[in-house]
């Protein structure tokens, strides 16, 4: 019986394991033959004294093992699949409080206790991850991570609320906020931020992909979505990414969406990824006085 459990194959422990053992789990398991061997074909590495993983382990979750803690924050949300606003360019990692792991060129340490139920397979679980994200990021890049959880089916509204409920101390505020904001309906991160910089500039109203009643001639009515609407006032707004309009078509098809949005009595303000990102005041003031304007009319 012991003979057959140390003839186990070093790659399937290591999957078992989500990607990475020390010397002691393998050696528990496998021959050192064994070993050996998985190492000369390169189907593991050793990724620092004593610990071992897949060769194939995407590069933040090795760094993480090495770190002894789970890929987290935006960069688990990248692993999960979710869409973000600005993709990280470090990796961060969640190490125990008591950790005296030390980062690594390209990497940020979040010291927090991660429960075995909010990790898996070397990552926080994907709500640990949206709670982590809507704590840690500006309200615009939380705001997109939390959207587009929803966006997927990933996450349930309710549970969101009920994690952002439970959570306590700091970052507590900027939890609730994105968890009740968040709105699965939103496209795309650019409408998140979008949305975020009207929630920042104190304006409420607008709705992520407003359905508009269009009156055509006959046989033409239809209905189309603007990013951000608000029907009351009949307001659009757009957040006009550059690679929607790279084409003749598509240049044409949306001045003629924004010409009847006019003709149907709506105001249409159009915003680009650099207004968003990088003059929100003034996306702001814009949409505010846009806002003023048609409440007086």
């Amino acid at each position: 019986m012991e003979g057959s459990v140390r003839r186990r194959e070093p790659v399937r422990v290591l999957a078992a394991m989500d990607g990475s053992a020390t010397w002691q789990q393998l050696n528990a398991l496998c021959t050192q033959h064994a070993v050996r061997r998985a190492l000369d074909k390169g189907v593991i590495v050793r990724s620092r004294r004593g610990l071992y993983v897949l060769a194939e382990l995407p590069r933040a979750r090795r760094i993480a093992a090495e770190l002894g803690g789970v890929v987290s924050h935006l960069s688990a949300a990248v692993e999960q699949g979710l869409e973000v606003l600005v993709p990280p360019t470090i990796v961060h990692v969640t190490v125990p409080p008591s950790s005296t792991a030390r980062a690594l060129d390209g990497t940020v340490l979040h010291y927090s206790g991660v429960p075995r139920a909010d990790a898996r397979r070397g990552t926080t679980r994907l709500l640990r991850t949206v709670i982590d994200c809507a704590r840690s990021l500006p309200f615009p890049e939380g705001l997109a991570v939390a959207d587009s959880a929803l966006r997927a089916g990933y996450v349930r509204p309710e549970a969101l609320l009920d994690a952002a409920d439970t959570r306590r101390g700091p970052g507590r505020r900027a939890v609730l906020r994105v968890a009740g904001e968040a709105n699965g309906d939103a496209a795309n991160p650019f409408e998140s931020a979008l949305r975020a910089t009207v929630l920042d500039a104190g304006i409420t109203g607008f709705r992520p992909q407003q359905p508009v009643a269009l009156r055509g001639p006959v046989g033409g009515n239809r209905t189309i979505h603007v990013d951000l609407g608000d029907p009351h006032r009949r307001i659009a707004l757009e957040a006009d990414g550059y690679e929607h309009h790279g084409g003749r078509a598509a240049l044409r098809d949306d001045c003629r969406r924004y010409d009847e949005l006019v003709r149907a009595g709506w105001v249409v303000l159009r915003f680009a990824w650099e207004h968003v990102l990088l003059d929100r005041a003034w996306v702001g003031d814009v949409v505010r006085d846009t806002c003023a304007a048609r409440d007086a009319a």
